[in-house]
């Protein structure tokens, strides 16, 4: 089987990775001592020891909650796939709302979410749905699309509909894609739950973490992020070995012609047009039964008067406009950065793929420490400025990406690929003519949903550290009861997560009518 589903680690590069991560882990803590950035290994163990039935009961209640979000989301990336590929007339809206569902920042919407549910594990468990479902979603919808037209011919020719290639068909062909959306949220699912600990729990890991961060502890805060990383590894191992014993047979040969139908010049704008009028009907129905106080809770009308037609709209539009400028700054250097980073990697792999023992605990190490734990510490490490922020969003971006490149070089039909031997071409020739082409729709598919995680990457690390930006001016925001500016920062930052979407999806439908059109049909 190949590395696209977590490819076994060979237990002496793996044990070799390991010891080389802890070996460097010692050596730049000790060398940092005194600046109060980095716990050593030896501390970690040490509090662990110290602290482990403290650790444990906090880690239950995280891990719990992670869970059942986890369960929830990635049942709702399913529901939402089939019912895209089912009835395609609803792909448009279905995927619309699902994003702009995503691209609400985490940062907003936990303090929104903690006055709507109240005290208890509601706010932690929808915040963890709400960061998987969506990773689960579009890789799943990619791998639906997946199979060749041969076998959609065959379901028809026995009078069967498009429920009967879902079942028989896409299901089967997307099981790869499906996987690969498993491992990457996984560490999501945590973060999400961790996040809803930030705005009032009472018990979990992302409280001990707020007490951790406000008494400067950190062999406390390494030792949190140790633990939360150890889950999410064992979490992504855990599906990957799952992957590995149900997916047995070779990717498909697919011969698809380019997309000839006439296209719909105004299908586009009627499901933006569905879309918007969906979601505002949806916030002005919720806030209506709620009975929120509008002191709090505001609606469409709320954010246009703040925006347009309020006394003091002009200078509310400067302070979000140039807190998004502030942001822009770091957002996209470190997407592109992690985009390139991910998909480097992966064709690093793939030509090299005796090192991916060695290289991917390293990997998965890196994106499994939970952002909100580390943000503080790189920042304080490498500084306010361009270096910590990027630094934070490539990591987000990166591991998304290198795992969904994986799973699409691996798509490659072994077919193609013995042809290509017989005529002696090369591992590089390989990779450039039946590789990387067979890779680009997972490519595509991880930098859309990227988007949005970038853009929660760098309000996190806007809250949490630097005090800049738009992530920061939402928080300031909600602490300070500014909610006309809170929910104003909200629709914005969302719309302009979902712009960033569609402008990436309108280069993938140029560079998938070349080389993977099933996509496009």
């Amino acid at each position: 089987m190949s590395v696209a589903v977590a490819a076994p680690f060979r237990g002496g590069r793996t044990a070799l990775g390991l010891i080389a991560l802890f070996v460097l882990w010692e050596g730049v803590a000790r060398a940092l001592d005194g600046a109060y950035v980095l716990a050593a290994p030896s501390e970690v163990v040490v509090y662990l020891a110290q602290n482990s039935g403290l650790m444990l009961r906090a880690l239950g209640v995280t891990l719990g909650n992670a869970a059942v979000g986890f369960v929830f989301g990635n049942l709702a990336a399913v529901l939402l796939a089939a019912l895209a590929v089912v009835w395609p007339r609803t792909q448009g809206v279905v995927t619309g709302l699902a994003l702009l569902v995503f691209c609400l920042p985490l940062v907003a919407t936990g303090p929104i979410l903690r006055v709507f549910l109240g005290p208890g594990n509601g706010p932690q468990i929808v915040l963890a749905a709400l960061a998987v479902y969506y990773t689960t979603l579009i890789p799943l919808l990619v791998g639906l699309r997946a199979a060749p037209a041969s076998w959609f011919d065959l379901v028809r020719s026995y009078g069967r509909g498009p429920f009967a290639a879902l079942v028989h068909v896409r299901s089967f062909a997307a099981l790869p894609y499906l996987f690969a959306g498993l491992q990457i949220a996984a560490p999501a699912a945590f973060l999400g739950a961790m996040v809803g600990e930030f705005t009032g729990a009472e018990r979990g890991v992302g409280v001990l973490t707020i007490r951790a961060m406000r008494a400067l502890d950190v062999p406390m805060t390494w030792a949190l992020a140790s633990v939360a990383t150890a889950v999410a590894m064992a979490a992504y191992l855990a599906i990957g070995w799952i992957a590995r014993k149900v997916l047995l047979s070779d990717p498909p040969v697919i011969l698809a012609a380019p997309p000839m139908g006439q296209r719909r010049p105004f299908g586009a704008l009627r499901d933006i047009a569905l879309v918007t009028g969906a979601a505002l009907f949806t916030w002005w129905a919720t806030l209506t039964i709620a009975g929120l106080s509008p002191f709090f809770a505001k609606g469409p009308g709320d954010v246009f008067d703040a925006l347009v037609l309020a006394s003091d709209a002009a200078q509310t539009r400067a302070t979000l406009i140039a807190a998004l400028a502030d942001t822009a700054v770091f957002l996209l250097p470190g997407y592109v950065a992690g985009l390139a980073a991910g998909a480097g990697l992966a064709i690093l792999l793939a030509l090299l793929p005796g090192i991916a023992g060695t290289v991917m605990p390293l990997a998965i190490a890196l994106r499994s420490v939970p952002i909100v734990t580390t943000a503080p510490l790189i920042v304080l490490l490498l500084g306010r400025g361009a270096g910590g922020t990027i630094v934070l969003v490539a990591v987000m971006v990166f591991f998304p990406t290198l795992i969904a490149c994986l799973h699409g070089l691996a798509q490659a039909p072994g077919q193609v690929m013995d042809v290509l031997k017989s005529y002696a071409a090369g591992p590089v020739a390989r990779l450039v003519r039946v590789r990387i082409p067979a890779m680009l729709p997972a490519f595509f598919a991880a930098a859309r949903m990227n988007v949005p995680a970038s853009i929660l990457a760098v309000t996190v690390v806007e809250w949490l550290a630097t005090g800049n930006g738009i992530g920061s001016l939402m928080a300031v925001s909600a602490s300070v009861s500014d909610y006309d500016m809170l929910w104003s920062a909200v629709v914005l930052v969302s719309a302009l997560s979902a712009l960033g979407y569609g402008a990436v999806g309108l280069v993938e439908a140029r560079v998938l009518r070349i080389y993977a059109p099933e996509q496009l049909a």
